[in-house]
This record gives structure tokens, sequence and C-alpha cells, in this order.
């Protein structure tokens, strides 16, 4: 496959970015230089004042079947970036925290770092088809892009060490069940209602939306404690929006 083609990311002049991995005789495995390309795409969205929703997703009827380890031995690891810039990881942009939201597209098998790949989004529509899991536990690869630190935020410890510690393939209904999925659809439709709900993110005043998904992300992820949260975040990125009229 040539490496030109193995990501494709198109730009709506309504502000949607769409990123498509696209290696689909392999389940989209990522290689290295994929992964560099996925960095460099997500960071991209982030820095274009443009684009407001990104949606990622893979070719074909599949997500993400992880990394292709057939490839490890054959490329470079990805250059780090340079200047303080956050760490690429194998898989690309799972170290990275966006500013604004991603939207998760999943046709079948999101296993291994492809689950990884999932969980950095905010919101994962998936098909009927979507298959997710730790599918590296068999071979003894250990979860290396973020899947550790975000899984059992989403799902809960319990329920991500069934999955981190199994390997087992959990399928659409029981993500849904366990919130892993946010919504269900019919196979082929997980890119077409992400795109809607990209629509309806649109109509939303940015400014605002992106301060409270931001609050979110630090009360997850990075005080001390709830009081800490609460005073810190929630009160730090109220006040940036609400005395304004530019919310937008």
């Amino acid at each position: 496959m040539s490496e030109s083609n193995t990501l494709l990311t198109t730009r709506s002049t309504t502000g949607i970015t769409t990123v498509t991995i696209n290696r689909p005789r392999l389940r989209n495995a990522v290689d290295f230089p994929t992964a560099r390309k996925l960095y460099d795409a997500l960071r991209a969205f982030d820095a274009d004042e443009t684009q407001k929703v990104c949606i990622l997703t893979g070719a074909d009827g599949a997500f993400c079947a992880g990394f292709d380890l057939h490839t490890v031995s054959q490329s470079p690891l990805p250059a780090e970036p340079v200047g303080g810039s956050p760490s690429i990881a194998p898989m690309g942009p799972s170290r990275l925290r966006l500013s604004k939201p991603l939207i998760a597209a999943v046709e079948g098998h999101a296993v291994a770092g492809g689950l990884e790949l999932a969980l950095l989004a905010d919101i994962r529509i998936c098909s009927e088809t979507a298959v997710f899991g730790v599918f590296c536990r068999r071979w003894g690869v250990p979860l290396i892009d973020g899947g550790t630190v975000r899984l059992p935020h989403i799902v809960g410890f319990g329920r991500a060490m069934d999955m981190i510690l199994t390997g087992r393939a959990v399928d659409a209904q029981e993500a849904l069940a366990m919130g892993l999925a946010n919504r269900v659809v019919p196979k082929g439709q997980a890119l077409a209602e992400a795109i809607e709900l990209a629509e309806d993110l649109l109509r939303w005043p940015q400014k605002c939306l992106r301060a409270d998904r931001e609050s979110a992300y630090y009360a997850a992820f990075d005080p001390g404690t709830f009081r800490e949260a609460m005073q810190n975040d929630e009160v730090r990125y109220g006040k940036i929006t609400i005395p304004t009229n530019d919310n937008v």
C-alpha cells in the first residue's frame, strides 16, 4: 500500500474535520508513519480555528485493529516533537488532550491500540458491528497509549479491570451498557450519525462548550480532590465565559 494514502483528512466549510485511517487490508492497523500522520492531523485540527469538531474513523467497516506489529522491525519510531510539544505515542495522538470535541465513529474492530484511539474521543458512536477489546493481552503487549488511564474513567474501575485483564471482546450492546459506547446505530451508519452529532454541536456557543468540556477533563484527570475540581476549574472556566457576549 502506498504510504501516501494511509490517512485521509477532509475539512468542511462548516467546521467539521474528518480523519479516516485507511489501511483496510489490515483492519486499519497503524504503522509508525500512519501514527505520525494521525498525530499531525489531530494537532492541525486543534490549531485550526475554522474547525470546531473532529471525527475519527476507519475505512471499509473497521475502526482500527491496533498497531501493525509486523512493521515494528521495519520502521523507525516516530521522532519526538520538539519545543515543548506533547509527546507522540506509538499510535500517534493518544497522549494528546485536545481543546475541541473529538467524536469516534466506530465500525467493526476497535481493539488493542485501536481501543486506545477510540478512548481519546469525547463521544463514541458505534455501529452494531463494533467490537472493543484489549486484544494485545494475548500477544503480551501492554497498553501504552492511554488505555489504563482513560478506560477506568470512562467505564469504571471494575469494568476496566475486566477488559484489561481478560482481553475479552466487548460487543456494541455491552459497550453501550457500560458507557464505552455513547450510541449504537445500524451497520454502516456510524459515520453518518457522527456527522449529524458534530453538526448539532456546531449550533452551540463554542467558547462555553469548550470551557465546560475542559472543566470536565480537569475534574476527571487533574485535581487531587473533588473540592479542588469544583473550585479550581468549574469556577475558573465559568468566569471566562459568563461575563462576555463573544461566547461563540
